[in-house]
């Protein structure tokens, strides 16, 4: 069986594929700072489960937690999300040419 070292970009496209946790990153996105309690509060999750996506998300580099006495506060960290669209910003001309012809021809039916 081959081993092979998972890159930072898979863990960052694994964790951006769970929508729960696109959600947290949507959430901390519109409210910096939030505490692990009210991270969890609009999901129907409990805190374990939480935790499992913030330790995903942690492992990703995607977020950030800072611990004040009892208070677990939670904040994105931009650096792998900078890479992940890198990444797709190379592939960008593939589908852009197929929706400029998708375009085109919408356009000369309506005509």
């Amino acid at each position: 069986m081959a081993k092979y070292q998972i890159s930072s970009i898979d863990r960052t496209f694994s964790a951006l594929a769970d929508p729960t946790r696109r959600g947290v990153l949507l959430r901390l996105k519109e409210e910096p700072g939030l505490s692990v309690s009210e991270l969890a509060r609009p999901f129907s999750l409990k805190l374990p489960g939480m935790m499992k996506h913030l330790d995903v998300l942690s492992d990703a580099g995607l977020i950030t937690r800072t611990k004040t006495g009892r208070t677990v506060s939670v904040n994105l960290s931009v650096g792998p999300m900078q890479e992940a669209m890198a990444w797709l910003e190379r592939y960008e001309s593939l589908w852009t040419v197929s929706l400029d012809r998708l375009v085109a021809l919408v356009e000369k039916d309506a005509d």
